[in-house]
């Protein structure tokens, strides 16, 4: 959780820098614009994969986002420490988005954390 300020200014310098791949930007723009939407393809009436849709696609484009961009430009607007860059992963960004979910939520995504 201590990265999120450092992730918050990564992402946003990335989607406003030129040499990001517009495509890639343009994913996370539609998972943002999915997670804001009042509804889903999966609706959140379904148990766990309805509650959690709207985080996972958002963390994969933004893992796509990140994994595409040459790494010296992500080295560029990464603000912390470059070692905790590489710590950036699906698990620890699920335990971060979790926070924001119901308490059963949280606890199945600390479990497929723990198992990947």
């Amino acid at each position: 959780m201590k990265e999120l300020p450092n992730f918050l200014r990564l992402i946003g310098g990335l989607l406003t820098d030129v040499r990001v791949s517009t495509t890639d930007k343009l994913l996370v723009a539609g998972a943002i614009g999915y997670v804001l939407l009042p509804m889903d393809f999966v609706p959140d009436f379904v148990p766990f994969i309805g509650e959690i849709d709207d985080v996972f696609l958002l963390v994969l484009a933004l893992q796509r986002l990140i994994a595409n961009t040459d790494r010296s430009v992500v080295l560029e607007h990464w603000m912390g420490d470059p070692k905790q860059l590489r710590s950036l992963d699906l698990e620890r960004v699920l335990v971060a988005a979790a926070f924001f979910l119901p308490r059963r939520v949280r606890r199945r995504l600390r479990a497929i954390g723990r198992d990947i």
